[in-house]
């Protein structure tokens, strides 16, 4: 529910916060990116949500989406595991090229 959602947010920023350092973050799944958008200081009409879609926040941090890692989307196909492992792999060439 939206009340659920705005509640577990505060437990993200909590978390973010005690990562100062971290430079790219991945949402698994819609709700999640929206959260992690409001959370980084983004816009949501402007970010939207995508398999794999990249997006930078205001102070520079980067949104990495994947769908979310359910049993639907793996059963439908939606989310394969080469999919769901390409989202990590391009996490971790932009965490390398920040720290470049």
């Amino acid at each position: 529910t939206p009340e659920e959602i705005r509640t577990c947010r505060t437990f993200l920023e909590a978390q973010a916060a005690d990562l100062p350092n971290a430079r790219v973050f991945v949402a698994l799944g819609q709700i999640a990116h929206q959260s992690a958008v409001k959370m980084l200081g983004g816009r949501l009409p402007k970010a939207k949500f995508g398999h794999l879609a990249e997006h930078v926040m205001p102070d520079g941090r980067i949104l990495l989406d994947s769908y979310h890692c359910s049993r639907y989307n793996q059963n439908t196909g939606r989310l394969t595991t080469e999919m769901f492992e390409a989202v990590f792999a391009r996490a971790v060439e932009l965490r390398d090229a920040a720290q470049a």
